[in-house]
């Protein structure tokens, strides 16, 4: 079978895409109604708790779910692991889809989504005007850089199909637009390394500046290294989900050795996260907060069977070659890095006994309309477009 990425083909909404549209489009109106209203009205925030569901789960963990062509890249060019090129691509699309849509949920959750336009222009011509020493301006900064960097990275894509465009314009242009993305593709796949490390590093830099608001368990000087080496782990989890899916519901090849390979790359992060956050909590005397039963020592250790449990599944090379195998492992350490994030940014953070936090049903819906546009873009983009590799035979497909 061919490796060479190609359009799925065939209708773009299925019977299961029809009802994701309308929770997309639920999604739509509620973001509509939130910017009429406000977001006093139409979400739980308040003055101890001026993040919620929008910034915990669209960004900080979307941002960390998208970090699947982060993790690709950082195998495939840094290491010169050519052989997972195939699994390549579709990470590239979801880092693209997850990073622009966290860009939009930022929009949603600013009170004046209007001024935005000041974080990349705001410093110039007088670029005193920034503030460099502020970590969320940095965070702001890298995360619309890489978007950009993420849809050049994923273009070639859209030139390969364009160029055969039968509009000659078109054709044209996309030839030559392909041999100067591939010239400049070593630079730009450098700075696809750069940004994600600068901008994850430090959204847990972030909750640094909470100080003693943010309980023991989670406040470390070490949060920007545990942010970083958990999104990795969370990006290899979304590739080998994403290599499952596409393999039962799409019916392309499943690259069997090459996500065990990625499970086993995984499964070390893992433990040396795990091992880091013990050794950092022994250091600093707090290991005594993990056993004090309350609702803290309870998420604490749910995140940590969530990250080991998989560690152990992932050990085993006979079990790698599980496909099922590695996508149950895959969930549970993305569920584990989603609960690592929430917990830190909501669950962990103590404004005070006067304060209090749960989204409301819109803030909910709206998340949930957003993932759901994500997952028809990602459908109907592998279905236009060359993105998943190798075009299955008629008895593979399902």
């Amino acid at each position: 079978m061919s490796s060479q990425a190609q359009p799925l083909g065939g209708p773009a909404l299925g019977k299961v895409s029809k009802w994701i549209l309308w929770l997309g489009i639920v999604g739509v109106v509620l973001i509509l109604w939130r910017f009429g209203v406000g977001l006093g009205r139409s979400t739980g925030l308040n003055d101890g708790y001026p993040w919620g569901l929008w910034i915990a789960f669209d960004v900080v963990t979307g941002t960390a779910l998208g970090c699947g062509g982060f993790a690709m890249a950082l195998l495939v060019y840094i290491f010169n692991k050519g052989k997972y090129h195939p699994l390549v691509r579709p990470a590239i699309l979801t880092s693209a889809l997850g990073y622009s849509l966290a860009g939009l949920a930022i929009a949603i959750d600013v009170g004046k989504p209007w001024f935005i336009w000041r974080i990349p222009l705001g410093g110039f011509p007088d670029m005193g005007k920034y503030n460099w020493n502020s970590a969320l301006l940095e965070v702001a900064l890298c995360v619309m850089a890489y978007v950009i960097v993420l849809w050049i990275e994923l273009s070639p894509a859209f030139f390969e199909k364009w160029k055969d465009s039968p509009k000659e314009g078109l054709a044209n242009f996309s030839k030559k637009a392909y041999g100067i993305v591939n010239k400049l593709l070593i630079w730009i796949i450098a700075l696809g390394v750069l940004l994600p490390t600068m901008h994850q590093s430090s959204l847990g830099s972030l909750m640094l500046l909470s100080g003693p608001r943010l309980h023991g368990l989670w406040n470390t000087p070490l949060l920007p290294l545990l942010f970083l080496m958990s999104c990795i782990v969370m990006g290899y989890a979304v590739v080998v989900m994403e290599a499952a899916l596409s393999s039962r519901f799409f019916g392309r090849p499943s690259h069997k050795t090459m996500l065990a390979d990625i499970g086993k790359v995984a499964a070390y992060i893992s433990w040396a996260y795990l091992v880091i956050r013990f050794v950092e909590l022994a250091l600093r005397g707090r290991l005594g907060l993990m056993f004090q039963f309350n609702v803290y020592s309870l998420m604490f250790w749910i995140e940590i069977v969530c990250f080991a449990v998989p560690a152990v599944m992932l050990m085993s090379a006979q079990k790698r070659q599980d496909l099922g195998h590695l996508f149950r492992a895959a969930m549970l350490l993305i569920v584990a890095g989603t609960l690592y994030r929430f917990d830190t940014y909501l669950v962990a953070f103590m404004p005070g006994e006067n304060f209090s936090y749960f989204p409301t049903v819109p803030e909910m819906f709206v998340t949930i309309g957003i993932v759901a546009i994500e997952i028809l873009l990602y459908v109907a983009l592998v279905t236009v477009f060359p993105i998943l590799a190798g075009r299955p035979t008629t008895a593979e497909a399902h």
